[in-house]
């Protein structure tokens, strides 16, 4: 899997947003980057960074999220993180770190060891926040029936094409930050595609308001209260990305793009063993899809 550097966006855009995973591999070179870029003056200190990281799944075992997260740490030559996230709701075997996982090597997280671990990172300031990926309702419903710390954010595919209405109300209810990770497709991931941004309605409503599609995008996530994450190496891009906050979509563009028939891009497949604990992406998802 390739490294992953990510941008939130917010009106302030400030502090700014980095997204890792010990997968992506990611870790140790972003470390070295900080270094650097405090002592060239880019940035003054660690402080001005939001670093976000995840837990693998076979690191996703209550006595193994401490050592994971100090691991991490330690890569990233820093003394906590900003958030902390489980990034898919299943364990593997502890010890191998793959993508995809064998199918014969996945298994059944105990949420309630695993949540307690995160709870217990936080309560020794080695992360500001905990939180989740992937999560359906249920699940969600399932941490929060025995958390002391809820979660303070789910990340999760979100996007025009897949606009997880439920999924949001229910974030809303409960004080979780719902953020959106593939906001634009994700094109060029091996599950991506470029059919949000060759969405004809969307190029459309784009073109009437003189704005990208990506802008589009990003403008009616933004109108929704979530986060976005946006990864993009082209500086031209970057700017673009960010010039969402001085106008707003039409009551009809917002009914328009709330009209687009609904699909996932990341099914989860790779998540699904015949083995279990999940069989198929309905039990995955909870029948969110």
């Amino acid at each position: 899997m390739d490294g992953c550097l990510e941008a939130s966006l917010s009106p302030l855009s400030i502090p700014e947003y980095v997204l890792l995973a010990s997968l992506y591999g990611t870790e140790q070179p972003l470390g070295e980057a900080i270094l650097e870029a405090i002592a060239v003056g880019l940035i003054k200190s660690r402080d001005e960074l939001f670093i976000t990281s995840k837990l693998w799944c076979s690191d996703a075992h209550g006595e193994l999220v401490l050592p994971a997260l100090q691991r991490s740490l330690k890569n990233l030559r820093l003394e906590y993180l900003d958030l902390y996230l489980i990034h898919w709701p299943v364990s593997s075997k502890p010890g191998i770190y793959e993508f995809p996982i064998k199918q014969e090597d996945f298994l059944a997280m105990d949420f309630k060891a695993v949540w307690k671990a995160m709870e217990d990172c936080q309560r020794l300031g080695l992360t500001k926040s905990i939180g989740v990926s992937n999560f359906s309702c249920k699940k969600l419903g399932d941490i929060l029936a025995f958390a002391k710390i809820p979660p303070a954010v789910n990340q999760v595919e979100l996007n025009p094409l897949w606009q997880q209405k439920k999924l949001r109300e229910f974030c809303k209810a409960n004080g979780i930050l719902l953020t959106a990770y593939a906001p634009l497709g994700a094109q060029g991931t091996i599950w991506g595609s470029n059919r949000i941004l060759e969405c004809e309605l969307l190029k459309e409503i784009a073109k009437q308001k003189g704005k990208t599609v990506a802008q589009i995008c990003l403008r009616w996530g933004y109108e929704q209260g979530i986060s976005i994450l946006v990864k993009s190496f082209n500086k031209d891009r970057m700017k673009s990305n960010l010039e969402i906050f001085n106008w707003s979509l039409s009551q009809e563009d917002v009914k328009k793009i709330n009209d687009i028939p609904q699909s996932r891009l990341c099914s989860g497949q790779d998540y699904i063993s015949k083995y279990g604990p999940f069989n198929t992406t309905q039990e995955l998802w909870d029948g969110e899809i």
